[in-house]
């Protein structure tokens, strides 16, 4: 609708420029003839006096109407450019509205992702076979809790690894010990997740670290989840040691910044992102700043907005979270460039 207004903005003063270029010419032939029709008259003497006053007013009349001509121009320049203007100011505002709701609907897609991972951290923690293993490490058991985490890997495809720590910090049984071996035996009493997990109060409560690369795990950026294994799986039982899960943070988070509704022409200049609670650049749809851009987002309105800066038009939305997950205080984030007579 808004670039239906601007192009009727437009057509009517490439109308009005060409209409009134043609009322130009015309004025200009009527005063070249009324200049020669004086000139003829002048020769002819007294017999082409009543000739001459024809021919003045025929000159004055082209001067009234080319005065006439430039008022028109004038006036209709004037309130094309200010239709021209309205048009344009419409059209951003539209556009930034529609791109903070698109912002706030991939942090939002995020977080219900990243809820159900709140869910199974808190669920896995109360599997009989991780239980068993804080309470009797042996080989056996071991074994035993290796293959039950395999087993869930196979199914949820998401995650990179699962790792189960004695209260010491020390990781004792993993889903994924072929493909990462330095995880079992790996000391963790000093990672943010771990102390985190010890200190819930509940088997209902958790932790999420902010998305950062894990050396143990080939360096590949994670989420990581974690909340206290308890004896017997007993939502206020003693804490025997903890679980972390890892997230495999890239390939979901481009499959939202690239999977934004945008059409053909803005996708060729229009970067989503999506950013931390510091506007670290967690994901981008150009693949670009991924853990080591800050990008310089102006918030006004804390939850959502858009501003214009230059040719550029930035739009965000903090995480609503979802359920009783709060979100990790993120934001969705369009960055478009503006392009005049496009949508």
């Amino acid at each position: 609708m808004q670039d239906r207004f601007l192009d009727l903005a437009y057509e009517v003063s490439r109308v009005t420029e060409e209409k009134v270029g043609v009322i130009d010419q015309v004025v200009r032939q009527t005063g070249m003839l009324a200049i020669n029709a004086r000139l003829e008259a002048a020769r002819a003497g007294s017999a082409g006096h009543a000739f001459s006053v024809v021919a003045q007013e025929v000159g004055l009349l082209a001067q009234s109407i080319r005065e006439v001509s430039s008022e028109l121009r004038a006036a209709i320049s004037a309130n094309v450019g200010l239709l021209e203007s309205a048009g344009e100011t419409l059209r951003r505002d539209m556009r930034g509205a529609r791109f903070a709701d698109l912002a706030r609907n991939a942090v939002e897609i995020i977080d219900r992702n990243l809820y159900e991972r709140s869910c199974d951290v808190r669920w896995w923690a109360t599997d009989r076979a991780v239980t068993d293993v804080l309470c009797d490490p042996s080989e056996e058991a071991r074994a035993y809790a290796s293959e039950r985490l395999a087993t869930i890997l196979r199914s949820y495809t998401v995650y990179l690894d699962l790792w189960v720590a004695d209260r010491d910090g020390k990781v004792i049984a993993t889903g994924r010990p072929d493909r990462y071996p330095d995880a079992i035996g790996s000391g963790v009493a000093g990672a943010d997740w771990f102390k985190r997990a010890m200190q819930a109060a509940s088997g209902e409560q958790f932790h999420v670290c902010d998305v950062a690369p894990n050396p143990i795990l080939g360096g590949a950026p994670v989420a990581t989840y974690s909340t206290a294994v308890r004896r017997d799986g007993s939502t206020y039982g003693e804490p025997i040691g903890a679980l972390g899960i890892f997230f495999d943070w890239a390939p979901q988070a481009a499959a939202i910044v690239g999977g934004t509704s945008l059409d053909e022409d803005e996708r060729g200049h229009t970067r989503v992102m999506l950013l931390d609670a510091d506007l670290r650049v967690i994901a981008s749809s150009d693949g670009k700043g991924l853990l080591s851009e800050t990008y310089p987002l102006q918030i006004a309105d804390p939850r959502r907005g858009y501003y214009q800066q230059g040719d550029r038009l930035v739009a965000y939305a903090l995480t609503p979270g979802y359920e009783t997950y709060a979100g990790l205080g993120w934001y969705g984030c369009i960055d478009s460039t503006l392009r005049a007579g496009t949508g």
